[in-house]
């Protein structure tokens, strides 16, 4: 049901631009939550998350610490729809799409977030701080539920692409990630 809400939304001008609008992909049953910024183009082409190189490299990472996107993790964007230039949301858009990952994170349970990316941590955690001051320790959601979930953040792989030395560090945040 929220799947088709959020295919159907239409809750910003993100919507006319869009051919597919993202709503996640992965285990229903998730250990593991992973969460990104927005969809790219690769993404709104085929409307699943974290496809190409970029997805390819996340699913490395993950199997590099025992989990798959099919067994063990679902993946979902803060924001449904891809930004024009792939540019940051706006704080419109954040509004319009941030109660469905709420929803998303609540109705999936999963034991921990790891969050890729400095907008998306910044969005989810609330905080205005960068990736080098989040990343290396854990966090706490309070989910709409009232759980409290460890959050990890870590490098978005787009970015570990363009930097391959920091995958060190993301390597770091996945063995923190996989302690609990």
């Amino acid at each position: 049901q929220l799947r088709e809400q959020v295919l159907a939304c239409t809750a910003c001008g993100l919507c006319q631009g869009r051919k597919h609008a993202v709503f996640g992909d992965g285990a229903q049953t998730a250990r593991w939550m992973v969460v990104g910024e927005a969809p790219g183009q690769e993404e709104d082409r085929s409307g699943l998350p974290f496809v190409g190189r970029s997805g390819r490299l996340l699913d490395a990472m993950l199997a590099a610490v025992g989990m798959s996107r099919e067994r063990d993790v679902f993946i979902a964007n803060v924001i449904k729809c891809r930004p024009p230039g792939n540019r940051n949301p706006k704080p419109e858009e954040i509004a319009a799409c941030g109660p469905y990952l709420m929803r998303q994170i609540t109705l999936l349970r999963p034991e921990r977030i790891l969050v890729l990316g400095r907008f998306a941590a910044q969005t989810l955690l609330g905080v205005d701080a960068s990736i080098a001051n989040l990343r290396g320790r854990l966090h706490q959601l309070k989910a709409d539920d009232g759980r409290e979930i460890p959050v990890v953040v870590s490098y978005h792989p787009a970015y570990l692409l363009r930097s391959p030395s920091e995958k060190a560090r993301a390597w770091q945040d996945l063995r923190l990630a996989a302690k609990g």
